[in-house]
């Protein structure tokens, strides 16, 4: 009686969560959990598919309001079949590149030939499926990842950069920004059950990135979705006192400005519902306090990280909400020197002049508050206890990517990350092993770039180098003994395969991809390069 209450409850509070928190979105497909309610939760909780996910993804094959009718009066009937019910009403869709076989081609020969075949077109988003359909032609990561992610297309960009597909590039910046117009934010990926979050923003990077291959006349041209999402952002920023957060905003006691992960929904991710329902059921916490942290670390990258916990090997301890991250912050540095640059180039002066001052501030707060003189990194701040984390991780690095420290600051950097993160397979996310994937042994693309070109902007090149050297072997090495790229790794180069998190490692794989060919055209002293130096 009490699953069959819950599941009515969760139903009704779906629907709610869907009319009080997508409205402002306009997008009027809703989540699956918001569609299907009693059905979803059925399917989600009698396990009818091994990951959460597929269900989120199918693609219905009448309206949903008809689905729903006639799951209400056939689920009554004896003899009732589930899966029969949901075979009928949905299907399902192959993963990208999941017939996709490598013959004997090079690694770089293989990544290009993989971009037709996780690109996908404007057409390609059919009725009755959970995707936000795309103007643009747009790349996919891979495996169980349908659908475009944000900060993963940064680093997929990197890749299309060097095979050439500078169309293809563009048309990825005009996919975000029309995102942003049309939702106010960039979502996580382009599903409906993504909205309620964001992730890392790297969209100003990418304007970074198309405006050296076309001009600086790409900023004015962006700067409508350059400020948008930069006020998703900061929304309520201007109403807080010192010690108070609203959303994504935290005003520090002396008045500082950062911003730390949120979500706009305090529900089960759809494509982990399982999961989350178990997590928050162990906690003792109030469920809501609980999806709403989760979801904040999804909408970090970071899903899921010792990084956000409490107990690190207990991920029923998370309170992403009570974290500044040094990464996001470091971001949104950056976004506020693009729109700087913006509007200097429309002429709007005062407007420049006011986001100077913003990312002056904010570089100033990073150091007072994100710099660990102890451990010799930048690091998380705990709000509730008023004091740093004391974690060594990768995202300690982007302070320097943006050249945020000073000289002093990037030597004990570079000596921190040599002693405690660097290993054979390449840069370590953090220190401990907790069975989360974005804790060790793993080591992920999108922060062995980071880390590369951080260091190199302080002259630390040896350890930069070496990080790229030790990545890169180990992603040949597994290519050579699997024909495949992967979404991670682990450290150590002849070990299994990475594991941790809710899913099996993915094959593509987008940002791997991209990751890879970039070191390997901009390190020419890397061995694994071959044919990978573009022309």
């Amino acid at each position: 009686m009490r699953k069959m209450q819950y599941s009515v409850l969760l139903w009704g509070c779906a629907a709610l969560s869907f009319v009080t928190g997508y409205a402002q979105a306009q997008d009027i497909r809703g989540t699956p959990q918001a569609l299907y309610g009693a059905l979803f939760v059925a399917v989600q909780e009698q396990k009818l598919f091994p990951d959460s996910k597929t269900f989120a993804d199918a693609i219905a094959v009448e309206p949903a309001e008809k689905i729903m009718q006639a799951y209400e009066r056939e689920v009554k009937l004896s003899g009732f079949d589930l899966k029969s019910f949901v075979s009928h009403y949905f299907r399902f869709e192959a993963d990208p590149a999941s017939g996709y076989k490598s013959g004997k081609e090079d690694i770089c020969t293989h990544i290009r030939n993989l971009w037709p075949v996780l690109t996908r077109q404007p057409a390609d988003t059919p009725a009755g499926s959970s995707l936000l359909p795309l103007k643009y032609p747009y790349v996919v990561p891979g495996g169980r990842f349908r659908e475009i992610y944000y900060w993963d297309s940064y680093f997929t960009m990197l890749g299309l950069r060097y095979s050439g597909e500078k169309k293809l590039m563009r048309s990825m910046v005009q996919n975000f920004a029309d995102l942003i117009m049309r939702y106010g934010h960039v979502p996580n990926g382009n599903r409906s059950y993504y909205l309620s979050r964001s992730q890392p923003p790297f969209f100003a990077l990418m304007v970074d990135l198309l405006a050296e291959e076309e001009g600086n006349q790409v900023y004015p041209e962006f700067l409508p979705a350059l400020k948008k999402e930069y006020d998703f952002w900061m929304e309520g920023a201007e109403q807080l006192a010192g010690g108070q957060n609203y959303r994504r905003v935290v005003r520090m006691n002396d008045g500082s400005l950062l911003n730390r992960y949120y979500s706009d929904s305090a529900m089960p991710r759809d494509e982990s519902w399982r999961e989350d329902v178990a997590t928050a059921a162990r906690s003792g916490r109030d469920a809501g306090d609980i999806y709403r942290d989760l979801r904040a670390a999804a909408e970090s990258g970071w899903d899921f990280s010792s990084r956000w916990l409490e107990n690190p090997r207990d991920l029923a301890t998370i309170r992403t909400l009570d974290i500044v991250p040094v990464d996001l912050n470091s971001l949104l540095y950056r976004l506020e020197q693009v729109l700087m640059q913006a509007y200097a180039l429309e002429g709007d002066n005062p407007s420049a002049e006011a986001f100077r001052a913003r990312s002056e501030a904010r570089k100033q707060a990073i150091n007072d508050y994100l710099w660990n003189d102890n451990t010799g990194s930048f690091a998380d701040y705990v709000i509730s206890k008023h004091q740093l984390s004391q974690a060594i991780t990768a995202a300690g690095i982007f302070p320097l990517f943006f050249s945020l420290a000073d000289d002093i600051q990037a030597e004990r950097v570079a000596a921190t990350t040599a002693a405690h993160l660097l290993q054979e397979g390449g840069l370590l996310t953090t220190t401990v092993r907790t069975g989360q994937q974005w804790d060790a042994p793993n080591v992920w693309a999108p922060l062995q770039w980071i880390a590369v070109k951080g260091l190199e902007n302080y002259n630390q090149d040896m350890l930069a180098t070496q990080i790229a050297r030790n990545w890169t072997d180990t992603v040949l090495y597994n290519y050579r003994n699997n024909g495949a790229l992967k979404e991670k790794y682990t450290a150590y180069q002849n070990s299994a395969d990475a594991s941790g998190g809710e899913y099996p490692n993915q094959d593509g794989f987008g940002w791997t991809n991209g990751v890879f060919l970039a070191l390997v055209n901009v390190l020419p002293q890397l061995p694994a390069g071959g044919a990978c130096k573009i022309q």
